[in-house]
């Protein structure tokens, strides 16, 4: 058989097939970039569901009156988004009637449910105290609630959950009121009892002054987050510094405004650049904005950051859902009368089921 050498014509004409190969490859290659733009990259994407703090001035309290647990309903509701976990807040008192005390069985068995039903779905659960380092108005490390006492509760919580890989253990709610290193005593005790059972869970650790992330590197609280808390000691190295951050004039949550459209992202950029010049993990545990637009738009660009630096990010839990809260509590994401919230259309954008619980 002949071999003929191609004409001038048809070596131009493969030329540009081929160069028209490479640019439709090179668009393909954008879009893919461009539309991951926005796909979540953090491994936890989820929600608070509250209720199981609510009324701290009765305690016990009675439950399904006073307080209640996630139901099964919104926890399929959160799934179904996409959402791979949920932080359950508890009371202190409600789980150990008394310090040092064995745990309300009827207690346990409600968390337990959540915990079971949670993970059918995929779904991981943080087991949140939400107390701020306070039992009965008394805060850790005075006479009545030695900084010991946080560690006699979870070591009891992790021998009931050292085999559930589903458990997240969040040692306390934004811790305020005490000294950095009072509370890092208590926390680094809590984390030894924890392993001392053997319990590999992932542990959420919080600094002091509410847990602010805007003030990690300082706030007015005596020593900072950002030096002491570099003191954490965990044997099993499975742990991650856990912030919260809210974006209203006041920083406290209290209101549906936001300062602009970049308050969130300047508000983690300085935890974020710690965490990266010393190794470590964090955990973003509340954040809740109103329904306007700057505040929506304040949300995306905290997402996405996040999702840009997941070497650092762990995750994020949006506050709040939950089946009690009023239909006009400004950062609801329970859904009204069978509609998703506003906050909802940007958080889904980033949401990350992960069915292999990894």
């Amino acid at each position: 058989m002949l071999h003929r050498r191609p004409s001038a014509s048809l070596l131009d004409g493969a030329a540009l097939m081929l160069r028209t190969i490479q640019l439709a490859a090179v668009l393909v290659l954008c879009s893919v970039q461009i539309g991951s733009a926005t796909d979540a990259s953090v491994k936890y994407t989820g929600v608070n569901i509250a209720g199981g703090d609510f009324a701290p001035q009765s305690l016990p309290g009675r439950y399904g009156t006073d307080y209640i647990y996630p139901d099964h309903k919104t926890i399929d509701y959160f799934a179904a988004k996409g959402m791979n976990i949920i932080r359950v807040p508890a009371l202190w008192e409600r789980l150990q009637h008394q310090l040092g005390g064995d745990l309300d069985s009827a207690e346990m068995r409600r968390l337990d449910d959540v915990v079971d039903y949670a993970a059918s779905k995929g779904m991981r659960v943080i087991l949140d105290v939400h107390n701020y380092a306070a039992y009965r108005g008394a805060m850790i490390g005075t006479e009545s609630v030695p900084a010991n006492a946080l560690g006699g509760l979870w070591g009891r919580i992790a021998q009931r959950y050292k085999d559930n890989d589903a458990v997240i253990f969040g040692l306390m709610n934004e811790p305020n009121n005490l000294p950095t290193e009072t509370w890092l005593q208590a926390a680094n005790g809590a984390i030894a009892e924890i392993r001392k059972t053997g319990a590999k869970n992932l542990i959420l650790v919080p600094g002091v002054g509410w847990s602010s992330a805007r003030s990690w590197g300082g706030g007015g609280y005596g020593t900072p987050n950002s030096e002491a808390m570099l003191k954490v000691e965990d044997p099993a190295d499975n742990f991650a510094y856990e912030v919260h951050q809210y974006f209203n004039a006041d920083w406290t949550g209290a209101s549906p405004d936001c300062q602009s459209v970049d308050v969130g992202v300047a508000s983690l950029s300085p935890v974020t650049e710690w965490a990266k010049q010393h190794g470590k993990r964090a955990f973003l545990g509340e954040v809740g904005v109103g329904s306007g637009s700057t505040c929506l738009d304040a949300l995306d660009r905290v997402m996405a950051y996040m999702s840009e630096n997941s070497e650092v990010w762990l995750g994020w839990t949006y506050w709040a859902g939950g089946a009690w809260w009023p239909k006009d509590y400004f950062t609801n994401l329970q859904p009204l009368d069978g509609k998703d919230r506003p906050q909802m259309g940007v958080l889904k954008k980033y949401t990350q089921a992960d069915a292999t619980m990894r």
